[in-house]
């Protein structure tokens, strides 16, 4: 399984160009809303699909692009 599932802090950071101290606050979030959907989260990182999916970085939702 050489796929990466899971993002850290520096790479949120890289990728919305925002701060490692911000990143950390948006995985909070977005790791508090898996937990609440009834998932496993991992501390300190969070899972690359649902990021992406949350974030304007992922495909758009009806599958075209503008």
């Amino acid at each position: 399984m050489s796929k990466k599932l899971y993002l850290n802090a520096e790479e949120v950071a890289e990728t919305m160009g925002i701060s490692v101290a911000f990143a950390y606050k948006i995985m909070r979030e977005l790791n508090a809303e898996l937990k609440q959907k009834g998932y496993i989260v991992v501390s300190g990182r969070v899972n690359k699909q649902y990021f992406l999916e949350r974030t304007c970085y992922g495909t758009p939702q009806n599958g075209k692009e503008s």
